[in-house]
């Protein structure tokens, strides 16, 4: 197997999901701890713009998204599965729901002052100022809620989860894990990183027995790598993965592109498109130090344009 570079930080929930689904495959990774904030130089190199952690490399190949990512670490070790059939189409969308809105409530109950504090009681204020300018920009448009309406609905959301573990099974679709289970724990495990206010999970003891036995299955095996050194793997590297434009989808293969979240961070990464189908759009780019990469998106959650022609001259 190619190595497979996951780009992430300490406390990134979306890099826990995919530490735990690395775990659960017991596979081995190298791991380049980037920036939790801008600038990011060496991730920039790589994704041609694209700032959200993580996101994983695959020799010249970068998938952004840990929902592609993770079809993409199945694909390539599908034993033990990620996406059982006897969970249906249902794990799908439980796990859509978790990366979205169990997230945007998870987020901002878990930094409210109690919580932050927490979290960044060795920051300095400057880092502090430094932080909050950046997910403000990150956010702009954004209307999230307050840490009380978040509570409410954290109160809420654990109750349903709660009664989804059914008794005697094991995860919240059956006796098997799938990718619901990892999407789901990804926000119990921020919580829980502040103690202050991870007591709103306390009523929801099959639901923090649930989460234990996800946890349990660690994050497999990492071995560090500078980013500097991703960066020289991706520039040695001269294939990359196998992609075509399906035809009736809007766009040609060759046309220059941009991709952009709808939602958070839609920061523009441009590109020629030569992969284009239902599932996932294929940017190839060129930097002076990374080479000629192919960045990744997955269709759900992203906007796929022309670019503009005066962008292109």
């Amino acid at each position: 197997m190619s190595d497979l570079i996951l780009h992430h930080f300490d406390n990134s929930p979306f890099s826990e999901k995919v530490r735990l689904i690395f775990g659960y495959k017991d596979l081995p990774w190298r791991s380049v701890t980037v920036p939790i904030m801008l600038p990011k130089p060496d991730v920039v190199a790589l994704t041609g713009g694209y700032r959200r952690t993580p996101f994983l490399q695959i020799g010249a190949d970068i998938y952004c998204d840990s929902a592609l990512m993770c079809r993409v670490i199945d694909g390539l070790a599908p034993e033990p599965p990620l996406y059982p059939p006897a969970a249906t189409g249902l794990q799908h969308v439980l796990a859509q729901w978790a990366d979205v809105t169990l997230f945007w409530a998870a987020i901002p109950y878990t930094l409210q002052p109690a919580g932050a504090s927490h979290l960044f009681r060795d920051a300095t204020p400057e880092f502090l100022k430094a932080l909050g300018a950046d997910r403000a920009a990150m956010t702009a448009g954004m209307r999230r809620v307050t840490p009380v309406d978040a509570a409410a609905q954290l109160g809420t959301y654990f109750a349903w989860l709660e009664s989804q573990v059914a008794p005697g099974q094991k995860f919240l679709l059956g006796e098997r894990p799938c990718i619901a289970d990892f999407s789901v724990a990804q926000s119990l495990w921020f919580i829980r990183l502040a103690p202050p206010v991870a007591t709103v999970l306390a009523p929801f003891h099959k639901l923090l027995g649930w989460y234990e036995r996800v946890a349990a299955f660690g994050h497999g095996r990492p071995d560090p790598l500078s980013s500097g050194e991703a960066i020289g793997i991706a520039a040695r590297t001269g294939t990359h993965a196998a992609t075509k434009v399906e035809p009736g989808l809007g766009f040609e293969a060759g046309a220059q592109v941009t991709v952009s979240a709808t939602d958070y961070a839609a920061d523009l990464v441009p590109g020629t498109l030569v992969g284009l189908t239902p599932n996932e759009v294929v940017l190839e780019r060129w930097d002076e130090r990374a080479g000629t990469v192919h960045v990744h998106f997955p269709r759900i959650g992203y906007q796929l344009k022309k670019q503009a022609k005066e962008s292109i001259a």
